[in-house]
């Protein structure tokens, strides 16, 4: 019989605002993350990717066997979608030649087909319903893909869209806070903004995470990768003990 949680062992956080800031902060380490093995170690995108997604696949193992919300267990894993997201969209759109635009496309579709196979076979793709073995899976393919498409989304929006890594974030970080506006004060679906956003908070952080590290002659900062982690590593710790951290509602009482 499929394991369910019950209220006190629901596993997923609350969506609050610390949960966006620790999420874009995420996903912005995932960038200089996966740009620090892949690039600045040479070990290119296959290599990388076959790398990261060994402890993701533990990570998400540890997840779905864990009895109660972890938040350091939570955030790792999602830390190690990102990263893998960065390689393996990288390896898509670049050492398979299918470009910004094709991985983009072929990636979106891994999102919704996702949602749709979750929608489809538990009936609702709410956070709030992560509550089965089947539904925790569910949630880590879904956002595996996400974060993978958000990659290839920032470098399509940065470099072939021509609004560069800083114009690239503005972007993002402004249709972000369209959907703040929807939130607030339209009836528009909350399950759906959700979703909208998680996606959106990657390619944020990816052009974020590139305006850091790319070099100066391609519109970046030119930092240390490493140091760059290193410092988003320490920040997201610290977020994550400082901030409150709980896990949401359990679906029998969302």
């Amino acid at each position: 019989m499929e394991r369910r949680l019950t209220k006190d062992l629901a596993k997923v956080p609350a969506v609050t605002l610390g949960f966006w800031i620790i999420k874009i902060l995420a996903t912005t380490l995932g960038e200089t993350g996966g740009d620090t093995l892949s690039m600045t170690y040479d070990f290119g995108y296959l290599a990388s990717s076959a790398i990261f997604v060994v402890p993701l696949v533990l990570l998400v193992a540890a997840q779905i066997r864990a009895t109660q919300f972890h938040p350091a267990l939570y955030w790792a894993t999602i830390i190690a979608s990102t990263t893998a997201g960065t390689t393996v969209a990288d390896f898509a759109t670049r050492s398979l030649g299918i470009g910004y635009a094709g991985g983009t496309a072929l990636l979106l579709a891994c999102v919704l087909g996702s949602l749709l196979a979750w929608r489809l076979t538990l009936g609702t793709i709410a956070v709030e319903s992560v509550g089965s073995t089947r539904s925790e899976l569910f949630y880590w393919v879904t956002i595996t893909f996400s974060q993978t498409l958000g990659t290839a989304l920032g470098d399509w929006a940065a470099d072939d869209g021509g609004l560069g890594y800083l114009g690239g974030a503005l972007v993002f970080g402004g249709l972000l806070l369209v959907l703040v506006g929807l939130w607030r004060f339209t009836s528009a679906s909350r399950v759906g903004l959700f979703w909208v956003a998680f996606i959106l908070t990657r390619p944020l952080g990816a052009t974020v995470g590139d305006f850091l590290d790319k070099p100066l002659d391609h519109g970046g900062l030119d930092l240390s990768r490493p140091i760059a982690s290193a410092v988003l590593v320490v920040a997201i710790a610290a977020l994550i003990a400082l901030l409150p951290q709980r896990a949401g509602a359990h679906p029998k009482s969302a």
